[in-house]
């Protein structure tokens, strides 16, 4: 099997998503220009809100819809200090009036001194402590620490956050950020700001993939036509970006392992149709709204099982898997990762707790409707987490959307235990929720898979079908959820969205109420 790659082609046949969302597109230059509107504005607008003195805002992100609503989204610091959970979201009518405002925080921000009682050498020492007793986390490199205000407990307090660097157990780079008690030195909080996703080793069969003609001869694997995405090969490699892959005959791969370009192919494809999913069915050029492409790295260390996303570096990274014979680099996987990167530019939904949780499952509902999207009849879409990788070695998927639990790991309803599990099963109850929003409950044969989903309360759930969810989990990441928001602020979000979208009180609103309750959110 030989791969063809046609220049700047296109990664579908045709899209499957309307567009549906109420935001219209910004480009990269209007978004820019009222990103700077906002921060002008930003006085006013925390006056508005009632902010103190010392508090500032520091906008981050604009979305604009047709009927003139225009949604904000700031970070905030105190006395010049950032405040960790101080983030949040304005919205704003044609008229200049505000609407309502989304917070991350409800206390009010205040600290009677910003001098810390114990020194930042003492914050690092015990974020060293907890990285080496967080389990997953080694082999710590270096630590750094800030002082900060800490927003998203029951009352603000002086803080410092530390990060620390180095490697998880299984080679995945490790940035554990740790919150201690400025007072105490008492570790607050902490999350793994490294996003880790496992995929599959299928390839996709022949497929178009952008790349651009090297004025040296030959060709380069940068689309383009898709804000300019590369694919580096590492080489076995842990750090930098190795080297751009390059042809001669723009032919690349046999559809094997042993051929090195056989999974930048892969990874390439994925991230152009990626780039697609987003431009059909949201407007959004590209991650994060920006029109900038992100970069993929494939062979990365050795025989590692795995792939993540890096905020850092905007990029995806692809391991070569066991025996370096199954490159995790199909396309649900780039799907998952590129949607860490949405994630981060929009909610910024921290990894930890009920909030990395939302944050794994928002990846794979977008992993999962990329896969859809493509229309490939190589991996056609489904329900099905890492169906294709037999991580369990008995040929059943990693994890399943219609009734998560089926792992032996993930929750299919919420409990209050649920944000002390693993961010990968926690999303169980978010990935369980999407399901039942798209296809409803019970039993139900989609590309040939079957399901059979169950209700906590056994209620039954009717679908409103996955394009409709898409735009209403969307909406309500990039509108309305923060950094600290957890299941019940999810609801709350995902109804705002439906209202937005299809009316309150429409089919598609009573549908989420419904679906939502299907997993015990309530």
């Amino acid at each position: 099997m030989v791969v063809l790659a046609l220049q700047n082609g296109a990664a579908t046949a045709a899209p499957t998503h309307p567009s549906g969302a109420t935001a219209v597109p910004l480009s990269a230059s209007a978004r820019a220009a009222a990103l700077r509107s906002a921060q002008e504005g930003a006085g006013s607008t925390a006056r508005e809100l009632g902010l103190g003195a010392r508090e500032k805002l520091i906008a981050q992100d604009v979305v604009k819809d047709a009927n003139g609503t225009v949604h904000t989204r700031y970070e905030r610091t105190y006395a010049g200090l950032p405040v960790l959970g101080g983030d949040l979201v304005t919205h704003v009518t044609r008229s200049g009036a505000l609407k309502g405002v989304s917070k991350a925080a409800k206390a009010r921000i205040s600290v009677a001194s910003t001098d810390a009682a114990v020194s930042a050498a003492t914050a690092k020492k015990s974020a060293l402590k907890a990285a080496a007793d967080s389990a997953g986390s080694s082999k710590a490199t270096s630590a750094t620490a800030r002082k900060v205000v800490w927003a998203a407990g029951a009352k603000p307090v002086l803080a410092y956050e530390s990060v620390v660097k180095g490697l998880q157990d299984d080679g995945t780079p490790s940035e554990l950020h740790v919150v201690t008690d400025a007072s105490t030195g008492k570790k607050i909080y902490s999350y793994e700001a490294v996003d880790t996703g496992t995929g599959t080793s299928e390839y996709s069969g022949t497929v178009t993939i952008g790349t651009t003609a090297s004025a040296s001869g030959g060709y380069d694997l940068i689309d383009a036509g898709r804000g300019g995405h590369k694919t580096y090969d590492l080489n076995g490699g842990t750090t930098g970006t190795g080297a751009l892959f390059h042809d001669a005959d723009d032919k690349w791969g046999d559809g094997t392992p042993a051929n090195r370009q056989t999974a930048a192919v892969d990874a390439a494809y994925g991230a152009a149709v990626t780039w697609d999913f987003y431009k059909s069915a949201f407007n959004r050029n590209g991650i994060a709204g920006d029109g900038k492409a992100a970069y993929s790295r494939v062979h990365y260390g050795n025989a590692y099982v795995n792939a993540f996303w890096d905020d850092n570096c905007f990029c995806m990274t692809y391991g070569d898997g066991s025996g370096n014979n199954h490159p995790l680099t199909a396309l649900d996987v780039a799907g998952h990762e590129m949607s860490h990167g949405l994630t981060a530019a929009t909610a910024g939904l921290k990894y930890s707790r009920e909030s990395g949780g939302l944050n794994e499952a928002t990846s794979d509902i977008f992993g999962t409707s990329v896969e859809f999207f493509a229309n490939n009849s190589s991996d056609p879409g489904d329900y099905l987490i890492g169906e294709k990788i037999d991580i369990n070695g008995d040929g059943t998927p990693l994890r399943y959307m219609d009734r998560p639990s089926k792992d032996g790991g993930s929750a299919d309803y919420w409990s209050r235990n649920v944000g002390r599990l693993d961010v990968h099963y926690s999303s169980g109850v978010a990935n369980h929720f999407f399901y039942l929003l798209s296809e409803g409950s019970g039993a139900k044969t989609v590309n040939g898979v079957s399901y059979d989903s169950p209700t906590y309360d056994g209620s039954k759930v009717t679908g409103i079908g996955r394009d409709k969810a898409d735009q209403i989990w969307y909406r309500a990441l990039t509108t309305y959820f923060t950094s600290s928001t957890n299941y019940a602020g999810a609801r709350t979000g995902t109804l705002q969205a439906a209202s937005d979208l299809y009316g309150a009180g429409s089919a598609e609103y009573n549908a989420v109420a419904a679906a939502w309750k299907a997993v015990n959110v309530n």
